[in-house]
């Protein structure tokens, strides 16, 4: 299980579910290809942006307790990291490459043309289907990052002049 501390920045009426901030940080200083590494690269040059992650309710607190502002912890299944990259990143090329080759088994006199719109057409279709699957799971706990725990507000000493 994936922990991360982030501020909320919305909390959804109705839905069980709230928007967190979070920081981005790198752990590719600890990786020996960081140098070399596209995915290093990318991390450098987003290191400390802010992103925001659809969060809902866990098995022990509940979002409709959390306001803006307060500082939270939640979690993502590690299985899911992988999972998620696996659909978001797989399903598409499968598809566009499935359609290519059926357009130029349907079509083997049309030329390349075919062959284009049927790569097109597999990597609409399958954007298509991971988006409707992210929609479908949107409200599964065991395929989104859920809430662990509020944070304690920190109260600010007051100065006496």
């Amino acid at each position: 299980m994936l922990v991360e501390t982030g501020r909320v920045v919305a909390v959804e009426q109705g839905a069980n579910a709230l928007w967190v901030e979070t920081i981005r940080k790198s752990v590719c200083g600890s990786c020996a290809a960081n140098k070399g590494c596209g995915h290093g690269l990318l991390n450098r040059l987003s290191e400390g942006r802010s992103g925001y992650i659809r969060v809902i309710s866990g098995s022990s607190v509940a979002a409709g307790d959390c306001e803006v502002d307060d500082q939270v912890r939640i979690s993502v299944p590690e299985r899911l990291v992988l999972q998620g990259s696996a659909l978001v990143y797989v399903i598409p090329l499968l598809a566009m490459l499935a359609l290519a080759l059926a357009a130029d088994a349907a079509l083997p006199t049309s030329g390349q043309g075919a062959i284009i719109a049927g790569a097109a057409l597999g990597l609409a279709f399958g954007f298509l289907f991971v988006r409707w699957h992210s929609w479908r799971h949107r409200h599964d706990q065991n395929l989104q990052p859920t809430l662990v725990e509020i944070l304690p507000r920190l109260e600010l000493p007051t100065r006496i002049a």
